[in-house]
């Protein structure tokens, strides 16, 4: 069958744009096609179609969200605008389906969080008209996030984020948003959880990325701890600070891969106010580590978040909330030992599967900081936690699991 993505963006790293590809990936490999519809894309342009105001960050998408967040209320106009855009993404999706033959639709976050409230009416609108069979998969509500919680978008929001029509199928990420989906909707869910490609070999030290640690500048023998994640307060980085310091090893040096700005630089100049007051170096790498290899306009050797891994002799991952949890996957693939602040997700579905990682509960301990030196430093014990850990994610986060789940979500279209 031919399978329609849509959603805002496909592009880039975020959590929407890898798990569209890794449901791809494992549809055409039981012989179906995908094609995507979005604001911003990287796929194929010959499998694509692209229609900027699909996108979160269009001006005319700003212009309304700039009106109608922190309001009890709309003004006409506004409602205007979102009705002429409406229409225009929903005759696009018209075009996308007649032009690709498409035989299933997968909104992917679009029907979920309103980044884009014209797009997901145009979809519901869409699905309604047509009947054509919809796997929607949901990543993070609206109901998540404080921003969205006091609009004058009520009305919208019940409609579409998300709809309930007979033609769909809601998939989830976690088991606290399938409650959630069935208490505030009405509907029942199916649980798909983020997954990762553990078949494939993790990729490690070649020629490239073998001067990772001198160009960032460390030394040979410094001991890489790695935060492979925004700068953003949900992170929880101060306590991977808290860790360092607790190690009490000066060659312990903590590096963030990726940037601040998302949320602001407030959380960014707390950190860098902490990590000196607690005796620790903190390095920012975000300008030498991107989605490709490359240079920088100096002439400076870029990396990609995997050719750090390899370097890494321990992860943090102190997240305070996650949808689910791709890092930690990630960090399980390169099978290295990490630090889980125990977030509700990995409470309630993570842990209970019997993965070892050094955890704490927003505190931390001396037994942790114990356990955590002993994996930096006991290569046996490292590597049994290790494999442990990769063995269970294999099985439960692997595509094989995935192509089953989906398989199921298959039939029920077919």
């Amino acid at each position: 069958m031919n399978f329609g993505f849509v959603s805002t963006r496909f592009a880039g790293t975020d959590g929407v744009s890898l798990e569209a590809a890794k449901w791809a990936e494992v549809l055409w490999k039981e012989g179906h096609v995908s094609h995507w519809f979005s604001g911003e894309s990287d796929r194929q342009p010959v499998i694509s179609m692209v229609v900027p105001e699909a996108y979160f960050g269009h001006e005319s998408i700003l212009e309304i969200d700039a009106e109608i967040w922190e309001t009890e209320t709309r003004s006409r106009e506004v409602t205007g605008r979102i009705h002429e855009l409406t229409a225009l993404l929903k005759a696009a999706l018209y075009d996308f389906a007649e032009q690709f033959s498409i035989d299933v639709l997968i909104p992917q976050n679009a029907l979920t969080i309103p980044m884009n409230i014209p797009l997901g009416l145009a979809i519901t609108e869409f699905l309604a008209e047509t009947g054509m069979p919809c796997i929607a998969h949901h990543h993070d509500f609206f109901w998540e996030r404080s921003r969205f919680s006091n609009s004058g978008e009520k009305d919208f929001l019940d409609a579409a984020f998300p709809p309930s029509l007979p033609n769909m199928q809601h998939v989830v990420i976690n088991s606290h948003a399938q409650t959630e989906i069935s208490r505030r909707k009405g509907v029942t869910a199916t649980l798909i959880p983020n997954v990762f490609n553990f078949e494939d070999p993790a990729p490690g030290i070649d020629d490239y990325n073998a001067d990772f640690k001198k160009e960032i500048g460390l030394a040979e023998d410094d001991i890489l701890i790695l935060q492979p994640t925004r700068v953003v307060p949900r992170k929880g980085i101060e306590h991977a600070i808290e860790l360092v310091r607790a190690l009490e090893n000066p060659k312990c040096k903590l590096v963030i891969s990726h940037s601040a700005g998302d949320e602001g630089f407030e959380y960014l100049e707390k950190l860098e106010r902490l990590a000196p007051e607690a005796g620790i170096e903190m390095l920012m790498v975000a300008d030498r580590v991107d989605e490709q290899r490359g240079k920088t306009a100096d002439g400076k050797k870029v990396y990609t978040l995997w050719d750090a891994y390899p370097h890494a002799d321990f992860v943090t991952y102190p997240s305070l909330i996650e949808g689910f949890g791709n890092a930690l996957l990630e960090s399980v693939y390169f099978r290295k030992p990490t630090l889980v602040n125990r977030y509700s997700v990995y409470v309630e579905d993570i842990e209970p599967k019997g993965f070892r990682f050094p955890s704490i509960n927003g505190l931390v301990t001396k037994k942790v900081v114990k356990e955590v030196r002993r994996s930096i430093e006991d290569a046996e014990y490292r590597k049994t936690v290790v494999d442990q850990n990769f063995k269970i994610a294999k099985k439960h986060y692997g595509y094989k699991a995935l192509g089953r789940l989906l398989k199921g979500c298959v039939e029920k279209v077919s």
